[in-house]
């Protein structure tokens, strides 16, 4: 008996032996590492981005007064294009037709993701007299004519609202065509209003309608100190009555030469 039971303890002693040691076994230590980066460089992706490219072509070359030229360029890796000498924003590649009355050089400037700037320049020679005087009055007069004759034409806006239309945006591309082609005359633009509302809110409402129709024209190319808006508020209906078939025409903008 004292055998056995000597036995049994040097079992249990082994067994404790082997708890401590597998107790004092060293864990692997987890090391942090941060992800390397997979995005853009600090720099930002302007930083790589290709520069840009414009060619600008004008065919003819050499008009007589009152002729019609036509701008042609194209551009690559362009985020933005526009075209001096009263064009104003372009697309990135297309052509223009341009009746200037007098010799003009174009420069076409595309930008780049990058802020890099690209240009090119094309210059167009007028032909038969260059008296500036005589050209505003020319541009002056025959821009009234075209308003008179209802081929420069008002556009019309809904009820408390200074958002251009669709049909407003098509209209505005049309006349557009029309002022770009007399480069000396100013235009005013006029906002106007139904007879609803206070004097002094429709008058705020015009100017927002004036407003909003000469920044679309600017981005159709229409120099902005060309175009003067101004605000007659319900002072001038273009028809009489008070109802909504004369309300919807009182609430517009419409053009007039100075």
């Amino acid at each position: 008996m004292k055998r056995h039971s000597f036995v049994n303890w040097a079992v249990l002693i082994s067994f404790a032996a082997l708890v401590l040691l597998s107790g004092c076994k060293r864990q692997p230590t987890a090391v942090s590492q941060t992800p390397s980066p997979s995005g853009p460089s600090a720099t930002g992706p302007a930083a790589d981005a290709p520069a840009p490219t414009v060619s600008l072509q004008v065919s003819p070359s050499s008009i007589q007064r009152g002729g019609e030229a036509t701008l042609t360029w194209n551009t690559t890796n362009a985020v933005s294009v526009r075209i001096d000498s009263g064009v104003g924003n372009v697309a990135e590649s297309g052509s223009l037709t341009v009746t200037p009355r007098e010799s003009t050089t174009y420069t076409a400037i595309a930008v780049g993701a990058g802020g890099d700037e690209a240009r090119a320049s094309a210059r167009l020679t007028v032909t038969g007299g260059d008296d500036r005087a005589d050209i505003r009055e020319d541009d002056v007069r025959d821009l009234r004519q075209a308003i008179e004759q209802g081929r420069v034409r008002p556009i019309f806006f809904a009820y408390d609202s200074a958002e251009l239309t669709s049909e407003a945006r098509a209209t505005l591309e049309e006349n557009a065509k029309w002022f770009r082609r007399f480069p000396e005359a100013t235009i005013i633009v006029e906002g106007h209003c139904d007879e609803r509302g206070t004097e002094e809110y429709n008058l705020a409402l015009g100017d927002r309608r004036a407003q909003s129709t000469v920044h679309y024209l600017v981005q159709l190319g229409v120099d902005a100190s060309r175009l003067e808006p101004i605000s007659y508020g319900e002072e001038r209906p273009l028809v009489q009555g008070h109802n909504e078939a004369a309300w919807s025409k009182n609430r517009r903008a419409q053009f007039a030469v100075r």
